[in-house]
């Protein structure tokens, strides 16, 4: 009996150490663990774009996943400020803001009086007093119209300038059925240009 009782002496004894060591793992694990977890919700997100992207597609319908085409752009605002100084005549503009607006035709389609295959294409336009020209290029993957090349377009098209009965103070791109297809409508402020696509 005293042997048995002095077995659990020692035991105890023993035990409180590893006690201390677990209890000491067990402190660091949970540090551990809570400065990974701020680590992630210290993340950096940036806030929303001042230019946001948007996407027009025809059909519009948001039931029809079948699309003939697409465009992805960024929507700048006016904010006070003239169509003419943010889109100047005469100079090739990304039409629309950040990286160039980005058309994706799902099928060969027609664009003014030009059969263009079915891929990505960039859409640039070249703003003007009473028209506008309308362009698509094979360059998709740049940023504005910094580093444009005309030898890669394959439509130019020059479209009127109609005055827009609404103030749009976003830039602001949507599709219109036509019998043939659909116009683009590209509006900004008070200036309003069409451009047609066909089926």
């Amino acid at each position: 009996m005293i042997r048995l009782k002095t077995k659990t002496a020692i035991f105890e004894i023993l035990k409180k150490p590893v006690m201390k060591t677990f209890n000491y793992f067990k402190t660091i694990t949970f540090l551990f663990v809570s400065i990974l977890a701020f680590n992630v919700q210290a993340q950096d997100f940036p806030d929303l774009d001042k230019s946001p992207l948007d996407i027009a597609s025809f059909p519009s319908n948001y039931k029809v996943s079948d699309k003939l085409v697409k465009v992805i752009y960024s929507r700048p605002q006016l904010k006070g400020r003239e169509v003419s100084k943010l889109a100047p005549k005469g100079l090739v503009w990304r039409t629309g803001a950040n990286e160039a607006t980005e058309v994706v035709l799902y099928k060969n389609m027609t664009i003014g009086k030009t059969l263009v295959k079915a891929g990505s294409y960039a859409l640039f336009t070249i703003p003007g007093e009473s028209e506008w020209t309308v362009i698509l290029n094979t360059d998709t993957n740049i940023w504005g119209a910094y580093t444009y090349d005309q030898s890669k377009d394959v439509v130019r098209l020059k479209v009127p300038v109609q005055e827009s009965k609404k103030f749009l103070e976003a830039f602001s791109m949507v599709f219109e059925e036509t019998p043939t297809g659909a116009d683009l409508n590209i509006g900004w402020g008070n200036t309003l240009i069409a451009v047609p696509f066909t089926k």
